[in-house]
């Protein structure tokens, strides 16, 4: 019998193993321009790009590369995705990036599912840091990161090719220090399953 899915559930929002099956609903979402503006891939055009991607999830998953989850609203279903990647073990620190549909924008998905990520994080995989990068035009997504507790540490220059550009993000960090006594630690968890092993701080 495998394994339970790994699932964090808040209020209104479930971080969970991502789905063959959730590849409409993440298609739906990431058709959008605007949701996709400030990454490197995307819009998407097709719901067979969504399902490429749910597919190679379970080999980044298992090498330690990638853990991305599906981020589904409770009554409404998958709404997006939020994972870490760039995670090390000996350092316990790891990256974090997200994103939602439109709809979600403005209704404090955002902070909820931050605080899924980040019980996952310091709690069940024992880092010490997170951290996140965004681009230096994105104003909207910085002010967010600082309204929960995210410092902003400096600029990488010439970090990210987008399109024809390449553009400087900035870098921001929580510390489980912080994380502690911030408003994301106050959010309610759920958790169920376990977080893979190749992913526990050593």
């Amino acid at each position: 019998m495998p394994p339970p899915e790994l699932a964090l559930t808040g209020p209104t929002l479930r971080v969970r193993t991502p789905r063959l099956e959730d590849s409409r609903a993440l298609f739906r979402e990431a058709c959008d321009e605007e949701v996709t503006r400030w990454f490197s891939w995307g819009p998407y055009t097709s719901e067979v790009q969504a399902r490429r991607y749910l597919e190679r999830l379970a080999d980044e998953r298992a090498r330690g590369v990638q853990l991305d989850l599906v981020v589904e609203h409770l009554e409404h279903g998958p709404i997006g995705i939020s994972g870490f990647s760039e995670v090390a073990r000996r350092d316990r620190r790891a990256t974090i990036g997200t994103w939602l549909g439109r709809a979600w924008w403005g209704t404090g998905a955002n902070r909820e599912v931050k605080a899924l990520m980040c019980h996952l994080g310091f709690e069940l995989l024992g880092l010490e840091r997170i951290g996140s990068y965004t681009n230096v035009e994105h104003e909207r997504s910085q002010r967010a990161l600082q309204r929960l507790g995210f410092e902003r540490e400096g600029v990488l220059r010439a970090f990210h090719r987008h399109g024809e550009r390449t553009l400087d993000v900035a870098v921001f960090g929580l510390l489980r220090c912080t994380w502690e006594r911030g408003p994301l630690r106050d959010v309610p968890v759920a958790v169920e399953g376990e977080a893979p092993a190749v992913f526990v701080s050593t």
